[in-house]
């Protein structure tokens, strides 16, 4: 591959030609090696308690489970798991990057693909290439930034066709769910699925705290740059913490599921302190996951502990557990576990996001 990018007839194609692969947790019965796991040490017999609480979590019926995703996942290959949890009801509300939730996921909803970057690309020496053939890097995965441009294109298209008033950020991928089942982006008119369209089909509401960092920002910078001194879309983050403070309210019971730190997981732990600001002895979170790699000796929040957070009044500590791990290798056994030990069965679908539609009215 160094001989072709040291080429000056290099192009795209040279390149994206490896398309990432999302695992498939319903292929892949990893409730023996779990099980085994829970007779080791370290991460392993971390990992391991991490699975049997969300086994619980999901058995629960009383547990409104609330997903977080924090980092690049979805290119990463993770995008066909939070799929499957949001169809086998194990997953009842999304809190997210914007990346996760537009970049990533709308975007290959949209029919585009990430692809396997080459070992070359680690060390950033090729970067400067990349950049002359508009492909972008995430570590050791590309995508096309031309297609995310038409990516950025369509949240504006979307942006345009709403009501000119403040969105929840939460309305607004609502919105997009919407776009793409209109205009046939579904597994029934033969495109792949995704996480915005299985959320919205599923009346799950997902929530992007700072939705503005991400194309969903570029497009929404062109549509009120088009509207200077025009009525104009906006987002309102605090109707983001009242909306999802109102289903922490409604369903006092609630577990946590996090990848990554970062905004999404404490936007998520203090909905506990916002509903009793409001005047609800909303019990802390019963069960909380956090899968990371932060190192807490750095005092920032991605790498504060569960227990820490229970000082807070946040997160109970009987059913917790943090796994030092990174995403892509832990989230498959931990997911892949729940599902195959079928702890979803008796969960009924929440829809949630109708819960909130009475406060945007």
């Amino acid at each position: 591959m160094l001989g072709i990018l040291n080429n000056d007839m290099a192009n795209k194609s040279d390149l994206l030609k490896q398309p990432i692969q999302h695992i498939d947790i319903k292929q892949h019965n990893v409730v023996p090696l779990v099980d085994a796991m829970q007779h080791m040490a370290y991460s392993s017999r971390d990992l391991a308690r991490a699975a049997s609480i969300y086994e619980m979590m999901l058995r629960d019926t009383e547990c409104g489970v609330i997903l977080c995703l924090a980092g690049s996942l979805i290119s990463a290959g993770l995008k066909q798991v939070f799929v499957d949890l949001l169809r086998h009801n194990m997953v009842d509300a999304i809190v997210s990057t914007g990346a996760n939730i537009v970049d990533q996921d709308f975007f290959e909803a949209l029919g585009f693909r990430h692809w396997i970057a080459g070992d070359e690309f680690k060390s950033g020496m090729q970067d400067g290439v990349l950049r002359e053939l508009m492909i972008d890097r995430i570590y050791d995965t590309f995508i096309d930034e031309e297609e995310l441009r038409h990516c950025d294109e369509t949240t504006e298209k979307i942006a345009n066709s709403l009501p000119t008033r403040p969105h929840s950020s939460r309305e607004f991928i609502r919105a997009m769910g919407a776009y793409l089942a209109d205009n046939g982006r579904t597994p029934a008119k033969g495109a792949g699925d995704s996480i915005v369209l299985a959320a919205y089909e599923k009346d799950v509401p997902i929530f992007c705290p700072a939705f503005s960092d991400c194309s969903a920002g570029f497009g929404l910078v062109a549509h009120q740059h088009a509207r200077q001194g025009k009525p104009m879309l906006t987002l309102d983050s605090a109707k983001d913490f009242y909306e999802l403070t109102q289903l922490k309210i409604a369903n006092p019971t609630t577990g946590l599921l996090m990848m990554g730190g970062g905004v999404p997981k404490n936007f998520a732990q203090d909905i506990v302190v916002a509903a009793d600001i409001l005047g609800n002895e909303a019990p802390m979170h019963k069960y909380a996951i956090q899968i990371t790699v932060a190192d807490v000796r750095d005092g920032a929040l991605s790498s504060s502990t569960l227990k820490e957070a229970s000082s807070w009044g946040k997160v109970d500590t009987t059913y917790e557990q943090m796994v030092y791990s990174e995403a892509t290798l832990a989230l498959p056994l931990l997911a892949g576990y729940a599902y195959h030990k079928k702890a979803y069965t008796e969960r009924k679908e929440r829809r949630w996001a109708r819960l909130l539609e009475p406060v945007n009215a």
